[in-house]
């Protein structure tokens, strides 16, 4: 039988080989320069703007990045069409494309003040191309906000020691905050002792569960309310004590994304990458201690309900073409386009030196790549017997598979699936609430706001409120919500994907773009294939969904048996419509943006971060 440690062998030769080489190539090609002044630099204003130490801010963009998506979608797609397209995917697609994204995404919004994709593509294309990218944008961090929040609220409820754990480990980090940022605490010295307050919580959390109403949780879990939670809107799908913790976790990014980043943001994430980089790390050298020495509690081979190949049709009873559907699947795991407003949004507003942004930006998506590796390990290991269960199923496979894969360095099978629980756990609460600071950050584009400026949203003026620090999460976390309550996600969750891959093609596009208008003699392969590649991916994707999954299927054979369920099919066809139209015009204002470029004069433009 084959070895899982195959799957971390093939991703670490690929990813060492683009990051020593593809990676130092582009950092020359955009030109960085470890002098110049960057925006954290030049608009340093204690909120948003704030220079970051390069380790606390891999540790924001990785937390930040890595959320729910990189281990559902590796696990499904290995799942329905076998280990082995999954594995090449993640492999060669995340150096050569997402990797590529990540980073050029974070480079252009350098060149252009800290701005996001949005305005970047604006600069050149125009007011109207700027607005759609910015509001296709902030509709995605809707979606991004609610789904996470969703899958926080299922960890809590299969989890209640992991609910502990987070609340104390967000408690260190704003003591974390003050220690640096107040009382110019000594760096190092800090990190052991709040990094080890971290790992502490975890143990905390396995003595003192927590849950909000009564359920099948172990012995000893506190329980804070009485009754089942029936009252609770959702609780009817979703149960009771998760549909409760869904508000919270809402409440807590709606707060989270309106203080000063130094606050928690900066603290929590630089302090939470420990347990995440430990939970990555520490799963592939069990696997490799594991493999070589015997140690787990069963051999660390292939469960033989996951071939290496299930066919192009996916497995039996899952009628799903490989091509396009297993890109958009996999999604985070090799390229995502909430990365690129990750990357143009607070990241690219803390970078200390220009030259970070190879570590942050190409390595980063490299370490979320791991995270994919690592999730379709725990697929291998554990097994899969429901292919079509999405979330509900991918959820404890990850953590049952990574139990059993950490019982190699010792750790009791039991605890281990309880820490790679609080790592996924780890990666959703820093992406949710760093997801609806983006959106304010979208909407104060869309509306207009100077830089180095925030507005707090409330003195009534409508503007001011759309895009208030206070107001504009608010309005972000109730529609979010009602998007959950309403059981939409579910019907959307597909729409999602596709949306999250339009995104990172058009972030691709606007890259493009921006090299082109700054040099004409700049070559545009690096962004240009990935971007063709993304954009035929993605709009094939939806053309499925819209035409045989919605149209075909559900309407005119009928698989949508109730009135509701053909609402949500023709709302799934109009969104999937207005995707790939949003698409395509955008493409076409590129290309004829790149073209007039092109056989424009002979003096290349000049750079806009030069004016």
């Amino acid at each position: 039988m084959t070895q899982v440690i195959w799957i971390i062998a093939a991703v670490l030769v690929t990813f060492t080989a683009g990051y020593v080489g593809y990676s130092r190539y582009l950092t020359q090609f955009v030109e960085l320069d470890a002098e110049a002044k960057t925006p954290a630099h030049k608009y340093e204003d204690g909120q948003e703007y704030v220079p970051a130490k390069k380790p606390v801010l891999l540790g924001h963009h990785y937390s930040s990045i890595a959320g729910g998506a990189p281990i559902v979608g590796p696990i499904t797609a290995g799942a329905v069409w076998g280990w082995m397209p999954a594995l090449l995917w993640i492999a060669i697609g995340n150096p050569l494309m997402g990797a590529v994204h990540d980073f050029v995404s974070l480079s252009g919004s350098l060149r252009h003040e800290g701005k996001s994709v949005g305005y970047i593509i604006g600069e050149y294309v125009g007011k109207t191309g700027k607005n759609m990218l910015l509001w296709f944008a902030f509709i995605t961090i809707i979606l991004v906000v609610a789904v996470f929040a969703l899958v926080v609220g299922i960890v809590f409820n299969a989890y209640p020691q992991v609910v502990t754990a987070s609340f104390i480990y967000i408690l260190l980090a704003l003591v974390f905050g003050v220690y640096l940022y107040q009382f110019n605490g000594p760096f190092i010295p800090g990190t052991v002792l709040f990094v080890a307050g971290v790992f502490a919580a975890v143990w905390v959390g396995l003595q003192y569960p927590l849950a909000l109403f009564a359920g099948d949780y172990p012995a000893e879990t506190i329980v804070l309310l009485g009754g089942d939670g029936s009252w609770v809107p959702g609780a009817g799908t979703l149960g009771g004590n998760t549909a409760a913790w869904i508000p919270v976790v809402l409440v807590y990014a709606a707060v989270a994304s309106a203080l000063p980043v130094w606050v928690l943001l900066q603290p929590r994430d630089y302090l939470s990458s420990f347990l995440l980089y430990s939970g990555v790390g520490g799963a592939i050298v069990a696997i490799i201690v594991g493999t070589f020495l015997g140690t787990s509690s069963q051999p660390l081979v292939i469960d033989e309900t996951i071939g290496a190949f299930q066919g192009f049709w996916g497995v039996e009873a899952v009628f799903l073409p490989l091509f396009p559907l297993l890109f958009i699947t996999i999604a985070c795991g090799t390229i995502s386009g909430f990365h690129s407003l990750v990357s143009s949004g607070t990241t690219a507003k803390q970078l200390d030196k220009e030259t970070d942004a190879r570590l942050i930006g190409y390595g980063g998506m490299l370490g979320e790549g791991l995270l994919a590796a690592v999730a379709l390990s725990t697929l291998a290991v554990w097994g899969f017997a429901d292919p079509a269960g999405g979330i509900g199923a991918a959820l404890p496979n990850f953590a049952s598979g990574g139990g059993v894969i950490l019982t190699s360095l010792g750790i009791p099978e039991t605890a281990g699936a309880v820490f790679m629980a609080l790592v996924l756990c780890s990666f959703l609460l820093t992406s949710t609430d760093t997801a609806a600071r983006l959106g304010r950050y979208m909407m104060e584009e869309i509306i207009g706001t100077p830089a180095g400026r925030t507005d707090t949203g409330l003195n009534l003026n409508v503007r001011s409120i759309a895009r208030g620090r206070y107001t504009n999460p608010a309005i972000q976390i109730g529609l979010a919500y009602l998007l959950v309550v309403s059981g939409q996600w579910v019907t959307l969750w597909a729409l999602f994907g596709g949306a999250n891959q339009l995104l990172a093609a058009l972030a691709l596009l606007t890259a493009t773009v921006w090299l082109a208008n700054w040099d004409d003699n700049k070559q545009l392969v690096s962004t240009g294939v990935p971007m063709a590649i993304m954009v035929t991916i993605t709009v094939l994707g939806l053309s499925w969904l819209v035409f045989y999954e919605n149209l075909y299927a559900n309407l005119i054979q009928g698989g949508a048996e109730s009135t509701s369920a053909m609402i949500s099919s023709g709302v799934q066809m109009i969104l999937g419509l207005v995707l790939i139209g949003l698409a395509l015009a955008l493409v076409r204002l590129g290309y004829k943006n790149i073209s007039r470029v092109r056989r424009g004069p002979e003096t290349p433009a000049a750079e806009p971060g030069d004016d």
